[in-house]
């Protein structure tokens, strides 16, 4: 008897230790939503910075013909991309990249995070919770993604715009560009092209997270996997890139006329007008959709990375919160 009950004290403590090391099913839930949200702004800005500094001189290259009034070819283009290269050095090819970071990171991260949330809300308000949403709410979560993320960032891509266009004599640093436009131009230029920009999200932003999102769950339902190899998701986001960028690409050029209009020498004030302009002095083809086939090389590319890291990042996060998980 007295051997029961010291076998049965002797167990006790470890049951206790046992039950003590067991975190509260809230707090467990509270902090896996915490690793998600947190997972998605780090995954964001890291694939935005990668996809980015990948494309930088062939987007750096297209900006430059957007603004100017010159024809565009790829000859054109990769003779430009030469040139630089000639007389400023490789890493001119990288102008403006630094803008571009600062911009991109917290695009991206407010973009990639800001869809997981809208995925979230709208799947609770259609009774989706944790499937895939149908078709109309799936093209929503891009689009005010992209929107959401726009309006956080705008001035920055304002700057990064202006710093691709320049001579370094005339901006030496991002700094340097919110300061000379604020005392030259006023504070109002930095918003100059948001509405066009905000248009040409509405859909690119759409059309892009939904043919990703779709393209994913159709190869999921075909081959019975959950999760596509890298190389199908690359294929995934090219297709995405390529299609939200040719339907929203008219807008894009607008939003560069209006952006570069105080170093261009150009009246860039309003979209219908900056829309006349262009298609009057250089035609609807060669002036709207001028550099377009350079986006279908650079376009795709950037997306496709973009929506490789960042899922890639994200899953792996996710195993190592779950092995953290378990060990404690």
């Amino acid at each position: 008897m007295a051997h029961q009950v010291r076998d049965h004290q002797s167990h006790l403590p470890v049951a206790q230790a046992t039950v003590l090391t067991l975190p509260p099913s809230n707090q467990a839930k509270d902090l896996r939503s915490r690793w998600t949200t947190l997972d998605s702004l780090l995954c964001g800005a890291f694939a935005g910075a990668v996809a980015k500094t990948v494309i930088a001189p062939l987007d750096r290259t297209k900006i430059i013909f957007q603004v100017s009034s010159n024809r565009f070819s790829a000859k054109e283009a990769f003779r430009l991309i030469y040139c630089t290269y000639m007389k400023d050095g490789l890493l001119s090819l990288w102008r403006g990249n630094s803008a571009t970071m600062v911009r991109v990171m917290p695009y991206a991260a407010i973009q990639f995070c800001s869809h997981e949330q809208y995925k979230r809300l709208l799947g609770s308000y259609y009774g989706f919770q944790g499937k895939a949403l149908p078709p109309f709410p799936r093209l929503l979560a891009g689009s005010l993604a992209g929107t959401t993320a726009a309006m956080l960032t705008y001035p920055l891509d304002m700057v990064r715009a202006r710093m691709a266009v320049t001579a370094k004599e005339m901006y030496s640093n991002i700094m340097h560009v919110f300061v000379r436009i604020s005392q030259e131009e006023g504070v109002k230029t930095l918003y100059r092209g948001f509405t066009p920009t905000i248009l040409g999200v509405i859909p690119y932003a759409g059309i892009t997270f939904f043919t990703y999102e779709t393209l994913k769950k159709l190869h999921a339902e075909k081959t019975k996997r959950s999760q596509p190899y890298p190389h199908e998701r690359l294929a995934f986001g090219a297709c995405a890139g390529l299609i939200g960028q040719s339907a929203s690409y008219p807008l894009d050029v607008v939003r560069r006329r209006m952006q570069t209009a105080g170093v261009t020498g150009s009246s860039y004030n309003t979209i219908m007008g900056t829309m006349r302009e262009i298609v009057t002095q250089e035609g609807v083809t060669r002036g709207l959709y001028k550099g377009l086939s350079m986006n279908w090389v650079k376009g795709p590319i950037a997306v496709g990375i973009s929506f490789t890291t960042f899922d890639i990042t994200q899953n792996l996060l996710l195993k190592l919160h779950q092995m953290s998980f378990f060990i404690h």
